[in-house]
């Protein structure tokens, strides 16, 4: 008999907790619950292959590998490609917006002869990394085969993509998964 008092009391003290603090947490969450996802990155994403090393712009060479312990941006492109150059001012920005915070974009030449390169950087001003992967058949195994330009993924910190995009995709999207992941 007295357990059970013990038991109503404290039931009592629950109920009374969650009727004083309901209020204040649906008025913090716009009548919502908080989102507790963890939907920026799949549970079953796959890892990304970053065991490569290509060369920039300059001919030294970069390994993917290095980007480890950053949000990734990895955009498949070419320097004729109509959509890549739509897309090329969102990858700027975002870079310079959010590289203070651990974001990296690597823009990597494929179908495109990579001469090209260099001066189309220069003429769009890109403040981003340029790689050459045209003809790397280990690269096309690894992130193919590319149907259609460009197509971007975002990867997180831990090496897993949470993120393909083929053709242009809006410049929110990408920021919204990046800020996710940051």
């Amino acid at each position: 008999m007295v357990a059970s008092r013990i038991v109503t009391a404290a039931g009592a003290v629950v109920l009374a907790a969650l009727i004083v603090t309901a209020p204040r947490i649906a008025k913090k969450y716009n009548g919502r619950p908080p989102d507790t996802s963890t939907a920026a990155c799949p549970a079953n994403a796959r890892k990304a292959n970053l065991n490569f090393t290509l060369n920039n712009v300059d001919g030294k060479a970069v390994r993917l590998a290095d980007y480890s312990g950053k949000v990734l941006l990895l955009d498949f492109w070419a320097t004729w490609c109509g959509p890549c150059k739509v897309e090329i001012p969102f990858f700027i920005d975002l870079y310079e917006k959010y590289k203070s915070r651990g974001f990296e974009v690597a823009g990597v030449i494929v179908l495109d002869e990579f001469k090209h390169a260099a001066p189309f950087a220069r003429e769009f001003k890109m403040n981003y990394t340029i790689l050459d992967a045209d003809g790397r058949e280990d690269i096309d195994n690894a992130y193919g085969p590319m149907f259609a330009l460009p197509t971007t993924y975002i990867i997180a910190r831990d090496g897993r993509i949470c993120a393909k995009h083929i053709g242009i995709t809006g410049k929110d999207v990408f920021e919204t998964t990046i800020k996710s992941l940051l």
